[in-house]
């Protein structure tokens, strides 16, 4: 078969695959399990395949690499407007099949197996830290019931929770205690499980020389770097800062139509946790703002009194995006301007 395109769209069992030549006729139509996968492709001539950003496709996209194929991971989202008619395994596969061999379309970078772990890392802690404000919650809830109120803020309830526990005149029920004072060694184990994270994340910064450089940034650290470098990969696909900074969503939406430009809001595209990091990551910048007269402060100064603070710590996001991008080209360390 004078293959030269396949679309493979991926499942959990049985894979459908779809080919066609170099004149786009359709040659190549069929059903594979999960076990004869690999061994259907090594049968196929080498050939460029497209497969959707989901569950699996950096694996079979690093497996079909070793076989010898172009393989090329496409963003879901662009997929969907080749699809013909209705949705099923067969017609995605032959929309992916269409969209690899536009000449302009945008493919996802394809992650090794050591990016991964490390974004495994970041999940894991970030899944936990998620459910540790699910269990403050429940338990500030809980007191509530009984007219018992905790501080606001994460440490200050921590604080007083063991104090509300061990005060046997408020009031609270003796099983209402003790299925609190389970909820409370949940939180405390929870804790001791992300602090082991942060410092597993400390060490992989420590170990590496991109991760070093980007931490010289104001408002980035071991977290964001390590993120960073595992999301992004190698920063030659973008050819410019603001290119990953649109990769990230920190740049305005446009509304321009006749000429007339209109700028919104930004997209919020791409990986929410990267976005979400760097932006925690200014705001802590701009707290310690005070009195600091380099060029970079002076400007955020003047941003936050004409656009306000949200704003100001979003477009600072957006300015160490580009930085990022510099310092990952060009193998230098952050050189802040004088004022």
């Amino acid at each position: 078969m004078n293959i030269t395109t396949v679309g493979f769209d991926l499942a959990k069992n049985v894979f459908s695959l779809h080919g066609v030549d170099a004149n786009g006729k359709a040659v190549l139509r069929k059903s594979v399990s999960r076990g004869k996968l690999l061994e259907c492709f090594s049968q196929l001539p080498r050939c460029v395949v497209g497969m959707e950003a989901c569950t699996g496709a950096h694996h079979w996209a690093r497996q079909l690499i070793t076989l010898g194929f172009d393989a090329r991971i496409i963003a879901p989202r662009f997929v969907i407007p080749y699809r013909k008619s209705g949705k099923n395994d067969g017609n995605d596969a032959e929309a992916i099949c269409e969209a690899v061999s536009r000449p302009a379309m945008r493919f996802v970078p394809i992650k090794s197996a050591e990016q991964q772990a490390v974004l495994s890392l970041h999940r894991i802690r970030q899944g936990l830290v998620a459910e540790r404000t699910a269990q403050i919650n429940q338990i500030r809830g809980l007191f509530a019931e009984f007219g018992l109120i905790m501080p606001k803020g994460r440490y200050p309830a921590q604080h007083h929770i063991p104090d509300i526990l061990e005060d046997a005149t408020n009031g609270l029920p003796a099983l209402a205690r003790r299925l609190l004072a389970d909820v409370w060694a949940r939180i405390q184990q929870l804790n001791q499980q992300i602090f082991a994270y942060d410092r597993e994340i400390e060490q992989l910064a420590k170990h590496s020389a991109q991760a070093q450089r980007l931490m010289t940034i104001p408002g980035i650290g071991a977290i964001t770097a390590t993120a960073i470098i595992a999301s992004v990969g190698t920063p030659q696909q973008f050819k410019s800062g603001r290119q990953l900074a649109a990769w990230l969503g920190l740049v305005p939406r446009q509304y321009s139509t006749g000429g007339k430009t209109r700028l919104g809001r930004i997209t919020k595209q791409g990986d929410k946790y990267l976005r979400t990091l760097l932006i925690h990551g200014t705001r802590a910048v701009l707290a310690a703002l005070k009195d600091k007269r380099d060029k970079t402060s002076n400007w955020l100064r003047e941003l936050i009194a004409r656009r306000g603070y949200k704003r100001a710590a979003v477009a600072l996001a957006a300015k160490n995006a580009r930085i990022v991008w510099a310092i990952l080209m060009r193998g230098e360390e952050y050189r802040p301007k004088a004022a």
